[in-house]
């Protein structure tokens, strides 16, 4: 199956995957003894026989892996900005390289269409509204120009920009070549040469391509090859297998089965899974539940009216599939993380807007995906809101264009795309007495009146202050309250300011032994794995600066949290 983010017909798929097989575990080696650069004989081909089918807005084919640009961009919180994300082919050959290198690549673009190919010294890591760039350069070839940007690993944007003028034929080979302290770009007589800040000094390139307009045309990723130069060495690596070893007997996933069968889990980021062994295998071991952080969030999957990429999604729905593990998927409807195009659609054409993308992303996810987030955060965070006899809800482009009538066209859209997956909506600060629980409590009445096909409300518990807190009782009443509605309960993005250690610890145990006690809670999940991924990161900062909200602290070591919690499951 071709992971393109696009809509394909089957066919389509099923030869391109024939034309470019998935190898598991192949690698080559290439070192030469002399400066001179490496011909077809002594380069490893990173293309044929890797893996290339997942690469967001490409397909592979006989002639080569077709690279549609997708316009990915990250915004901000409020709806602003739009920092870039273009893809990484996180499923597919990697390199480790030591010494000088010389990477070559084909590339065959219609005039008019730019072809940009992107070499990462670690894969970037999107840690809720911001992508952390790792150093890497990137290649650009235009119908007049050839430009080189270059991350430093200290910065959201480039550390140095170059171009060349030249007239690019529509198929050239681009030569990237580190030696001598220098990384330098060749295109036919342009050469672009500059210092390297130690851009692959990590001893691991992986590989990335994208465009830079949006058009339907897209260019062409002919060849890939790779090799060493003057001693130097670069080995292709598959992706490492998405199946783990089993989970040991005291791990919170099999404490939490022989309790009472209650899910565990945790939101997974993609972009580390395959890149970073340990968190990988942490997340297999202890987590029975996985939710998808960010990959399926609208500006995600969705980045162009007319395209989706469903690359991230399809990774981390593949990985729970390999290790037993449920799918919670976030989220479909929601006032934050919509792509520009989304939000600047007319009122009359967002419920339209709307109901395709639930109908395309839950049937692309049908009978794979055990829960939905429908509706995320619907509740205003500005107290008039609930004033003079308002209902609370969140104003945001889906409300200002349809009143409350969004959420139940949701609801019942994402029943019709799939009718066996659980329906939730999902919000924070429900934990405690007050307006916010009573328009809660408010319009899930009206929901089920209305006939709304609601299966249950998820509680975020983010305890991100010292003096934020969760009482059992008021936490089990809650629950009550939903199940005499008919409603089921989830634990769903807990997270918990970590100073002290033990009152983090103390938290973390009560919610659970909440959601143990009631018997409408139907699982408890961690807003992340570990600090060293956590959305509670600071934002821009290089260093990435963690927080301490998390299970597992930024080495990946159990902190008293997590004993806790065994303790809790062990009764």
């Amino acid at each position: 199956m071709v992971g393109n983010g696009m809509r394909i017909h089957p066919r389509a798929w099923l030869a391109a995957a024939v034309a470019v097989a998935v190898a598991t575990g192949a690698w080559a080696a290439v070192s030469t003894g002399d400066d001179a650069s490496p011909d077809d004989r002594t380069a490893a081909d990173v293309l044929t026989g890797h893996d290339w089918t997942h690469v967001a807005g490409g397909t592979a084919g006989s002639g080569g892996v077709r690279i549609v640009g997708l316009g990915r961009r990250i915004v901000q919180q409020d709806g602003s900005g739009g920092q870039p994300n273009p893809p990484v082919n996180l499923r597919g050959p990697r390199l480790a390289v030591r010494g000088p290198v010389e990477i070559t690549a084909g590339v065959d673009r219609p005039a008019g269409r730019s072809a940009v190919l992107t070499l990462y010294g670690d894969v970037p890591v999107v840690y809720d509204e911001w992508r952390h760039n790792p150093p890497g350069l990137a290649v650009t070839v235009t119908d007049g120009e050839l430009r080189l940007e270059v991350w430093d690993g200290r910065g959201n944007d480039p550390a140095v920009r170059r171009r060349a003028t030249l007239a690019a034929p529509a198929a050239a080979t681009v030569t990237v070549t580190r030696a001598g302290g220098r990384l330098t770009v060749r295109l036919g007589d342009a050469r672009l040469s500059v210092t390297d800040p130690g851009v692959f000094s990590s001893g691991r390139v992986f590989f990335g391509a994208d465009a830079d307009d949006s058009g339907p045309d897209g260019w062409t990723l002919t060849s890939l090859r790779a090799a060493g130069l003057d001693g130097g060495s670069a080995t292709v690596v598959d992706a490492p297998a998405l199946d783990q070893s089993a989970p040991p007997p005291g791990s919170l996933r099999a404490l939490a089965a022989a309790r009472r069968a209650l899910p565990i889990g945790a939101a997974v980021a993609a972009e580390p899974l395959l890149a970073d062994d340990g968190y990988r295998r942490l997340t297999a071991a202890q987590f029975s539940m996985l939710t998808t952080e960010n990959a399926l969030k609208p500006q995600f999957v969705h980045p162009q009216p007319d395209r989706y990429d469903f690359t991230g999604g399809d990774l981390l729905v593949d990985f729970a599939a390999a290790n037993d593990m449920a799918v919670h998927a976030h989220t479909l409807v929601f006032g934050e993380a919509n792509p520009r195009w989304m939000q600047d659609a007319p009122a009359d054409r967002r419920e339209r807007i709307m109901l395709d993308h639930i109908s395309t992303v839950v049937g692309h996810y049908r009978g794979r995906v055990a829960e939905w987030d429908v509706v995320n955060e619907p509740l205003s965070t500005e107290s008039e809101d609930y004033e003079d006899g308002g209902t609370g809800l969140r104003r945001h482009l889906w409300q200002q264009a349809m009143g409350e009538a969004y959420i139940d066209t949701a609801f019942a859209a994402a029943r019709t795309a799939d009718p066996g997956a659980k329906l939730y909506l999902n919000d924070f600060g429900l934990e405690a007495d007050g307006e916010r629980w009573d328009a809660l409590l408010g319009l899930v009445g009206r929901l089920k009146q209305r006939g709304v096909p609601i299966d249950g409300v998820g509680f975020e518990a983010h305890i991100h202050e010292a003096g934020d807190r969760v009482t059992a009782a008021v936490l089990q009443d809650h629950f009550a309250e939903l199940a005499r509605l008919g409603l089921s309960a989830r634990v769903s993005e807990i997270d918990v300011y970590g100073d002290p250690a033990a009152g983090q610890a103390e938290q973390y145990a009560t919610v659970l032994t909440a959601c143990l006690a009631a018997p409408n809670c139907t699982s408890y999940t961690t807003w992340g794995v570990t600090d060293r991924y956590g959305s509670t990161t600071e934002s821009d900062t290089y260093p990435p600066q963690p927080g301490d909200d998390l299970l597992f602290d930024r080495n990946l070591a159990p902190k008293a949290a997590f004993t806790a919690l065994t303790r809790v499951l062990r009764g």
